[in-house]
C-alpha cells in the first residue's frame, strides 16, 4: 500500500495513447474511516494522461470520497464532464486532445459549474492565474503530496456544501409555508397560493397575511397591526384593520363567516388559526 505522504510528479509519457475513460468502483472498507470526507458518497472525475499518477490518485481518493473515474485525455474528460454529474473534477493542465485550460473554459462556457481542481507542473504565476480565470476553483503544483491533494479537495467540497446550505436557507427565508392551511407565500416574488391556487391579494392584504405567518403563535391587537403594517401615526383608524381582515378572509377562507385561518381572539385582536 502506498503511503498517503507519497509525492506525485510527472513521469515520462507512455508510448501507448490512452483515450478511453477508466472507471473503478469504490472499495468498501472493512470499517468506516473517521478521516473520510463525511458520510456522503462523492463522484470524482480525474482527467490525467499519466497512468501512474492517475492510478495513484484513484487509489487514495476512492477510500476518502467514493467513486473515482479516470479519463486519460482532454476529449474523453470533456465528454464525461458534460454527460454525467460529478462532485469534483481533478484536471491536469497538459493533456492530449484538449488541454486543461481549454477544457475548463469550455465547461464554464456550457454553464457546467462542477468544482475543478487543476494540476499543473508549470510554476509560472501567469499559468496559475489563467487557470483560475478560466474557472478553476483551485490549483496544485506538481510534484504534490497525496495528503495535500486530499486536503484541498475536502476544502473545496466543504465550501460548496456551505454555499449550497446558505442558498437553501436564503430560499427558505424568502418563503413562508403553513402546511395546516396549505398556504405558501414567496416574499421576494410577492406571490401567495393556497392549495396551489394563486391568491389575488392587494399589497396590504399580502403584508397582513405574511405578518401572521411570520408570527404563527402570537395574537395581535388592531392598534399593533395598524402600526406594523400601515406605519406609525395611524391611531384612531383601527376600523381599517377590520375591513382589510374581512377582505383577506373572503379570499383565503373556505367559509369567511366561520374563519379558521385568521381567527378572532376576543378582547385582543387576531391571530393565525
Amino acid at each position: 500500500m502506498l503511503s498517503s505522504t507519497t509525492s506525485v510528479a510527472d513521469s515520462p509519457a507512455p508510448s501507448q495513447s490512452h483515450s478511453q475513460p477508466h472507471s473503478s468502483a469504490p472499495v468498501a472498507p472493512a470499517s468506516v474511516s473517521t478521516s473520510r470526507c463525511s458520510q456522503e458518497q462523492h463522484r470524482i472525475l480525474v482527467v490525467e494522461d499519466d497512468p501512474d499518477i492517475a492510478s495513484l490518485i484513484q487509489l487514495h481518493l476512492q477510500s476518502q470520497f467514493g467513486e473515482v473515474v479516470i479519463a486519460r485525455d482532454g476529449l474523453a474528460g470533456f465528454e464525461l464532464a458534460c454527460q454525467q454529474h460529478w462532485s469534483l473534477v481533478v484536471l491536469d493542465l497538459q493533456l492530449p486532445g484538449k488541454d486543461g485550460l481549454e477544457l475548463c473554459r469550455d465547461l464554464r462556457g456550457r454553464g457546467i459549474a462542477v468544482p475543478v481542481l487543476m494540476l499543473t507542473s508549470r510554476s509560472g504565476e501567469m499559468d496559475r492565474v489563467l487557470g483560475l480565470e478560466m474557472g478553476a476553483d483551485d490549483y496544485l503544483l506538481k510534484p504534490f503530496s497525496v495528503i495535500e491533494l486530499i486536503a484541498r479537495i475536502k476544502a473545496i467540497l466543504r465550501r460548496i456544501h456551505t454555499e449550497r446550505q446558505a442558498a437553501q436557507a436564503s430560499v427558505r427565508a424568502d418563503e413562508l409555508v403553513s402546511h395546516r392551511h396549505q398556504l405558501v407565500m414567496n416574499l421576494r416574488q410577492h406571490r401567495a397560493t393556497k392549495a396551489g391556487r394563486a391568491l389575488d391579494l392587494t399589497a396590504r392584504e399580502f403584508d397582513l397575511l405574511s405578518y401572521f405567518m411570520q408570527h404563527p403563535d402570537d395574537a395581535f391587537s388592531r392598534s399593533h397591526l395598524l402600526n406594523r403594517i400601515w406605519g406609525q401615526g395611524q391611531e384612531g383608524y383601527e376600523h381599517t384593520v377590520n375591513s382589510h381582515i374581512n377582505r383577506l378572509r373572503a379570499k383565503i377562507e373556505d367559509d369567511p363567516s366561520a374563519p379558521r385561518i385568521i381567527v378572532t381572539v376576543w378582547g385582543v385582536g387576531y391571530r393565525l388559526g
